[in-house]
């Protein structure tokens, strides 16, 4: 699952599990990257 950095909002594609750190600026505030799907959601 590809996450996004917070500070220098580069992705970054793959985690190790005990390093959770941007490999370019450092950063240790990732998000996970949301789907570009739209989703349709009725009004009733």
């Amino acid at each position: 699952m590809p996450y996004i950095c917070l500070h220098c909002r580069k992705e970054v594609k793959a985690l190790e599990k005990n390093f959770i750190r941007c490999p370019y600026c450092g950063y240790r505030v990732l998000s996970k990257k949301r789907s570009t799907l739209a989703k349709e959601v009725s009004s009733s």
